[in-house]
């Protein structure tokens, strides 16, 4: 199930708002847990054992940890456990085929595959219920007693299956200490909408260029069209994901929860480290704090800095996909950033110059992001820049060109920060009040606009399930 289909919107959420706040509050969170596991198990409905058996491990490794803690004993031997069992649960349904594809290859064996389908949402709920322990083990939480309520932090539907990765330190206190008011009600509607829209207006409609684009032999594919291309992907990623998050971050605080962002306009960066300091937030401060921090950060020597962020880079482009693609992809970020820090360059400085460079390099990244093969991939690329043999433009270039200018424009400028200069500049203006009833009209009318969508339109891809 997403978000932004009809039975989410129509039945599902209605459903689930109105048991929510006609139940009294000791309720609240067993509602939210069986909701959440239905959410989960309408697409797969096995797999949600999965997902409970990584609760269990962490809720019980948790515990282990208190405990020996207590009596002065080792608890790194638990720690241990918990990073095994989930490492060794995403290692077999992400990576099993993948290594065993590559064994056959380099040793022309015929290992059969094991054919697992991939867990939605895995690579998050891994990841969080990983950062449980860890946290627990460096003492910055205390040990979860209610195996209920951490089940809640673990499936909680609106983060469940594709983030942001939310940490069990942010909402650990709002587990059973939280509160709706009209205006937090009124608040995460809103921002539920804006990501919506973000899916339904910009990124649906440019994804069926970016889908056909990609689907063509490059050979096939004028240069034009091949730019035409990687720039609805770069926007449709950007408002799919971003939109997602949004819609995830508005039906927690509908229900009481306080989400962190998990994006922050990052096609304005000016490079490379700004743009991860902008783009997925939450699994850019994962890594940055369970794994390049405990490898020595920046604090170290040059070759051992160059060390550490291959390994980090290396490791979130492989947690994106069980692919060579995914992996290059993260090198070459890997290269890009330990350039900047090697080379001295203020990253945190806006210029025009440097943004026009990090988007271009950007954009030749979801290329490889994208494409199904290396080949395709570096072919694609070749034909950006007029080395594929291909002509300039065809009808396919001024025909996409054209069919999807208002949305192209649409994007440019959502991907600015207009949106809340111009909130600032109104809510200068006019009474608070105006301003919230502003607000919430405009999103009814958004809503209503993508119900019409979707209405019209069955196509409704959504990125992030792939990994």
């Amino acid at each position: 199930m997403v978000f932004s289909s009809l039975i989410f919107l129509f039945f599902f959420l209605p459903i689930l708002l109105a048991l929510y706040f006609l139940l009294p509050d000791k309720y609240k969170n067993a509602v939210l847990i069986v909701f959440s596991l239905l959410f989960y198990s309408y697409g797969e409905p096995v797999y949600v054992l999965v997902m409970i058996f990584s609760t269990i491990v962490d809720y019980t490794v948790g515990r282990l940890i208190a405990w020996a803690r207590s009596r002065n004993k080792n608890t790194k031997i638990y720690l241990l456990i918990s990073i095994i069992v989930n490492l060794s649960m995403l290692g077999i349904f992400k990576y099993g085929d993948f290594a065993i594809t590559n064994i056959n290859s380099l040793i022309g064996g015929t290992i059969p595959l094991m054919g697992f389908s991939l867990p939605i949402g895995i690579s998050f709920y891994t990841f969080q219920t990983m950062s449980y322990s860890i946290d627990v083990y460096r003492g910055r939480v205390e040990a979860q007693k209610s195996f209920a309520d951490l089940l809640l932090y673990t499936t909680l539907f609106p983060q469940l299956v594709a983030g942001p990765i939310v940490r069990y330190s942010t909402i650990a206190e709002q587990i059973n200490n939280r509160t709706v008011t009209l205006n937090s009600f009124s608040d995460g509607f809103c921002k539920f909408i804006c990501g919506l829209s973000k899916k339904i207006l910009i990124a649906n409609s440019l994804a069926s260029v970016a889908d056909y684009v990609f689907g063509q032999a490059v050979t096939d594919t004028a240069v034009v069209t091949a730019w035409l291309g990687i720039i609805a992907y770069t926007f449709q990623i950007y408002f799919d994901f971003s939109g997602y998050s949004d819609m995830a971050i508005g039906l927690g605080r509908m229900f009481g929860f306080d989400f962190e962002i998990n994006f922050n306009y990052p096609y304005i960066s000016s490079s490379i480290s700004e743009f991860w300091r902008r783009w997925h937030m939450s699994l850019g401060s994962w890594f940055r704090d369970y794994l390049y921090f405990p490898l020595g950060g920046s604090r170290v020597g040059k070759v051992r800095l160059i060390f550490n962020l291959f390994v980090v880079w290396g490791l979130t482009g492989l947690w994106h996909g069980a692919s060579w693609n995914f992996v290059l992809w993260g090198l070459l970020f890997f290269v890009c950033i330990a350039v900047e820090k090697l080379s001295g360059i203020n990253t945190k400085k806006y210029n025009p110059l440097g943004n026009i460079v990090t988007m271009l390099i950007v954009m030749l990244g979801w290329v490889f992001f994208r494409a199904d093969t290396l080949t395709y991939a570096w072919d694609y690329i070749k034909n950006m820049f007029g080395q594929a043999g291909t002509v300039l433009y065809d009808y396919d270039s001024i025909y996409y060109f054209w069919q999807k200018l208002d949305v192209y424009i649409l994007a440019f400028i959502s991907s600015l920060p207009v949106l809340p200069f111009i909130s600032k500049k109104l809510k200068n203006k006019v009474l608070t009040r105006n301003y919230n009833v502003i607000t919430q009209v405009a999103c009814v009318v958004l809503f209503a606009v993508c119900v019409i969508f979707l209405v019209n339109d069955s196509y409704n891809p959504f990125i992030y399930f792939r990994f």
